[in-house]
């Protein structure tokens, strides 16, 4: 049973310390692999406006996600950062390239929710707090 696509214009993106992998559908040649530095993420934001595509889905890994967010946000992208534990249910040996298809098609049929990130004013006080703390 096929399930609706409830986001027709949107990407996966499996994060790596080394690259990250876009997937714009779910073809082999819909996943192309970039750099981590900052004319990378440009180039990915840029791929992705020319394909058409509004909404991207990624997992929140370790803290390489975060420089792609922010770029991605500035670019007018909808972000959604999923917990890594929902998107891991590839059978078989897994890959960058598998991992960026699996989470475009979860993504594309509505199936992850983004983790909760929080205001400015919250990670302030947060920081103080532990610093308080500590």
């Amino acid at each position: 049973m096929e399930m609706d696509i409830i986001n027709p214009c949107c990407a996966g993106i499996d994060i790596g310390s080394k690259s990250h992998f876009v997937a714009v559908g779910q073809g082999l040649e819909d996943v192309k692999e970039f750099g981590v530095y900052a004319d990378d993420l440009t180039a990915i934001c840029l791929h992705l406006k020319g394909h058409g595509i509004t909404s991207v889905a990624m997992e929140s890994t370790g803290n390489y996600w975060q420089n792609l967010y922010v770029e991605l946000i500035k670019h007018g992208f909808g972000v959604t950062l999923a917990n890594g534990k929902f998107t891991k249910n590839i059978r078989g040996k897994k890959t960058d390239v598998k991992d960026a298809r699996w989470i475009q098609k979860l993504h594309s049929i509505g199936l992850l929710t983004s983790s909760f990130l929080p205001d400015e004013i919250t990670e302030v006080l947060r920081l103080l707090m532990r610093r308080l703390i500590a």
